[in-house]
């Protein structure tokens, strides 16, 4: 009894007809993807209330959907052959192939593709979020020590201010549809400001002057923490977030000003090493622990 050697081609016919539903599949699933109304549809994203979080859930809405359609591919191609390919009897000797050269140009020219892609979608992105306009609507100078927050808030001929303790979690209380910056200090060690309706966070550094700015889109209350492991009590570092109408932030700030103990002529930043690079040849041992 001879052996019975199949032609190529019966592969083919059958990848043909498995192409087209593969790809539908992939279309929906990228096409769902870029909807916002559930956590499934936003990737695990919380719902984003500022302008520069938009642009940042996209990009993470984008590479989540890049990397699925590249895992399917990636295991079709795996999977694929030892079902087209398979034995179909005792008889039949499977299409023996050594290499296959279009497939390993494509895996080798694809990935190069999509880390340019990756690497440019993430650096146009991030210019966007990083982005510090001249003249922001509103200027608040953010404080992290240890171990809670303290927020500025310039008003007439000087500054307004809440802090709070570790048992009394403060309020950051900021208009909606206006710019907002966020100029950071620490007098003591790394902490992070971060607010994830926002899908922004960046270091707070004792002497490096980071700043940040969002346009928050929808009045409401949000949280925030420190997401740099700080110390001790790191998990005491919360704070609350108000996106109220440019009037009631106004009238927020002259209900401040009405309490002395809330009222600075200068910003409270707790220190010098809050704008001065501490590692300058000073001796500064055990300022910082």
């Amino acid at each position: 009894m001879g052996l019975w050697h199949p032609e190529r081609t019966r592969g083919r016919r059958t990848l043909r007809r498995t192409l087209p539903f593969a790809g539908f599949a992939v279309l929906a699933l990228a096409l769902s993807g870029c909807a916002t109304d559930t956590q499934w549809e936003r990737f695990g994203m919380p719902e984003i209330k500022s302008e520069q979080g938009e642009h940042i859930l996209s990009l993470w809405q984008g590479a989540w959907i890049a990397a699925l359609i590249t895992g399917v591919v990636t295991w079709a191609l795996i999977l694929g052959p030892l079902f087209w390919f398979r034995r179909r009897s005792d008889d039949e000797v499977p299409v023996q192939t050594r290499y296959n050269l279009p497939v390993e140009i494509f895996y080798t020219i694809f990935p190069i593709i999509m880390v340019i892609a990756f690497f440019s979608h993430t650096v146009r992105v991030q210019n966007i979020a990083t982005e510090l306009v001249d003249d922001p609507d509103v200027v608040v100078d953010v404080v992290g020590q240890k171990w809670s927050w303290t927020f500025n808030h310039p008003y007439e001929d000087g500054y307004v201010f809440v802090s709070g303790t570790g048992e009394d979690i403060p309020t950051l209380v900021i208009p909606v549809d206006e710019t907002v910056q966020f100029d950071l200090y620490s007098p003591d060690v790394i902490h992070n400001f971060g607010i994830p309706a926002f899908a922004m966070r960046m270091d707070v550094i004792p002497g490096e002057n980071n700043a940040y700015q969002v346009t928050p889109t929808e009045v409401g209350e949000y949280v925030g923490k420190c997401y740099e492991l700080c110390g001790a009590y790191h998990s005491r570092m919360l704070f609350n977030v108000e996106v109220v109408t440019p009037e009631d932030y106004d009238a927020y700030l002259a209900e401040l000003a009405q309490d002395p103990d809330h009222v600075a002529d200068e910003p409270v930043l707790g220190g010098a090493y809050s704008t001065q690079p501490y590692l300058n040849g000073l001796d500064t041992e055990g300022e910082h622990s």
